[in-house]
């Protein structure tokens, strides 16, 4: 899955990637020169005590030390450019695909997991490309070139690599192999983690309502100490591997030095050489630990690549049409015909066969008890989620082959959990038509009933609104979005329980401005309150995801005992008359 991603999204950069090999290249050689370089002043100068040799040596040492710092710096500068590329295209794609999720998709990952795979585990591939890109090009150069130079000086002591580099490989591999699930178990924690505290903040008045406060301590404590656990066992298998490696290089050394010095001492090596074969064996072993450091990101980085690709390969059950259709013959018509909605291995449908048609300059309620389907029923319209079975039909057309922009157009849904984003009450508001006007901003604040609040707060228009809307009331939120939908002026009106959180004379005063602003539109509503779709010229009554009633308030009275029942669990008999 790593290298797959890291296909995907490094094409565009291969021209970076191909120089900043190149300069990779440069460097590394300028490093496994150095060390020759070094031997020859100390054989051919030093010993002799040829001063001129010495200083003719030294300045070209100088020089490939600068073309080595010239090309660490321009590899380092390209490669960072490069993985920060990385970071912000595999950001974009997972936003742009978590965007086009139904409801559905959005529930099967979570938040807080989209979040984290958006955030933290594009991080760490993003980081395990930065170090490829500094580290782990030079390192296999490094360790091959400095096998090839170490051959060069002395061949018979040489024999001590054929011990050092399959001791650190198979060293390290064991490790690492270790390491990989365990990296998976500490993503998956960091998972729950963000789910709980976003659970904690987002229900903190509840917390503090029911004085749960000691309960969700403990909720985090034990998410906070599992995760903890996770990193102090990754954490030790990491601070196993440098000891080994470190004393495998130690051993080296003194095996290097005590062999060598029987070999000068034998007349069959040079002082230089001896010094040059040290610097390459140190240069060979840093280009394991290179790779040892690069072995230890690789297994996290692998985890958090699946879990990116796990989210760019789900696609959305909403899928846009091939040939949408970009006009309507007629406006505000909508029609439901044998409807079914079942989520992937559900034993039930949430609704089964359902049909209704709402008519331009009609009011048309819809009502049941709590879990009947409402609410997934109106999320049919502007395809929140797409039917399994049936069709849904605005303006004759079915709603999975028009274009987006058209549906979003045509249908105006206002949620039952309204949410408003930071910003101010005038950009939530233009979210249903950017080109909207403050006149136009205001009228639909007049019809949903909330001038006189937005007046009082400081900066009218302008005033601020937190992520969430939490800095205003939920009565206060809901008029907000009503009049988002209002500033959008579509020919179809999508009320889900939108009126909960109001008092029944503001319900009243909202009801009758939207009876004048929508007359010629069609309106749907599902609410709880009898009061609120009493005199809809049409009520469906739902039962267990079905159709079980349809007509007005006083036929449905008489001759639909489910809708008598919910009437009266609310209003006494001669209110219900």
């Amino acid at each position: 899955m790593l290298l797959r991603l890291l296909r995907t999204h490094l094409v565009p950069y291969k021209r970076a990637i191909g120089l900043l090999v190149v300069l990779q290249l440069l460097q590394t050689c300028a490093s496994l020169y150095l060390p020759t370089l070094n031997a020859d002043i100390i054989d051919n100068g030093v010993v002799k005590g040829d001063t001129g040799y010495i200083i003719q040596f030294g300045a070209f040492m100088i020089a490939v030390s600068i073309l080595q710092v010239i090309g660490q710096i321009g590899a380092v500068y390209y490669g960072a450019r490069t993985a920060s590329a990385l970071g912000r295209d595999v950001r974009a794609a997972i936003f742009d695909r978590v965007q086009s999720f139904s409801a559905r998709e959005v529930g099967q990952f979570g938040a807080p997991s989209l979040i984290t795979r958006t955030t933290n585990d594009v991080q760490q591939v993003q980081m395990l490309v930065l170090m490829s890109f500094t580290l782990m090009v030079s390192a296999p150069i490094m360790c091959v070139g400095g096998i090839v130079m170490a051959l060069g000086q002395d061949v018979p002591l040489s024999g001590v690599l054929l011990a050092v580099v399959p001791v650190l490989g198979v060293s390290v591999s064991l490790i690492v192999r270790r390491m990989r699930p365990l990296f998976r178990a500490m993503q998956e924690r960091l998972d729950t983690v963000n789910r709980v505290l976003r659970e904690q903040i987002t229900g903190n008045r509840v917390i503090r309502a029911f004085v749960r406060d000691e309960y969700e301590k403990g909720r985090f404590k034990k998410a906070n100490t599992d995760l903890t656990e996770m990193q102090l066992a990754t954490g030790r298998l990491m601070a196993l591997m440098f000891p080994v490696v470190m004393t495998v290089v130690n051993v080296s050394s003194v095996a290097v030095v005590w062999f060598g010095a029987h070999r000068i001492d034998s007349g069959g090596m040079q002082i230089g050489a001896l010094t040059a074969f040290l610097a390459y064996l140190m240069q060979i072993v840093m280009a394991v630990m290179m790779a040892t450091f690069m072995f230890m990101m690789v297994p996290r980085a692998e985890v958090c690549a699946e879990r990116i690709e796990e989210v760019l390969d789900t696609r959305s059950s909403v899928v846009p049409p091939k040939m949408p259709v970009r006009a309507l013959r007629r406006h505000g018509h909508l029609e439901v015909r044998g409807a079914e909605f079942r989520y992937p291995g559900a034993e039930e449908p949430v609704l089964r066969e359902v049909s209704l048609t709402a008519l331009p300059g009609e009011t048309t309620a819809v009502i049941g008890s709590t879990g009947s389907g409402k609410s997934t029923l109106l999320g049919l319209v502007p395809r929140l989620v797409d039917a399994t079975a049936g069709e849904v039909l605005v303006d004759g057309e079915n709603v999975r082959g028009l274009d987006p922009a058209l549906l979003a157009r045509t249908v105006g849904l206002v949620p039952q959990k309204p949410y408003l984003f930071s910003g101010t009450v005038a950009t939530n508001l233009r979210y249903g038509n950017p080109d909207a006007t403050d006149e136009e901003l205001w009228h639909a604040l007049d019809v949903a009933q909330a001038r006189e609040f937005v007046t009082e707060l400081e900066g009218g228009l302008n005033a601020p609104i937190s992520q969430g809307g939490t800095n205003v009331s939920g009565g206060q939120r809901q008029r907000l979005a009503i009049a988002r939908t209002l500033v959008q002026r579509p020919e179809i009106y999508l009320f889900d329980d939108s009126f909960s959180a109001l008092d029944y004379a503001t319900d009243a005063a909202l009801r009758a401005a939207l009876g004048r602003e929508t007359a010629e539109a069609t309106v749907v509503i599902v609410a709880q309150r009898v009061a609120t779709i009493r005199d809809a010229d049409r009520i469906i009554v739902m039962d267990e995801g079905r159709v079980v009633g349809e007509g007005r308030h006083h036929e449905l009275m008489d001759g639909n005992e489910t809708y008598r029942e919910i009437v009266l669990s609310q209003l006494t008999e001669a209110e219900a008359a």
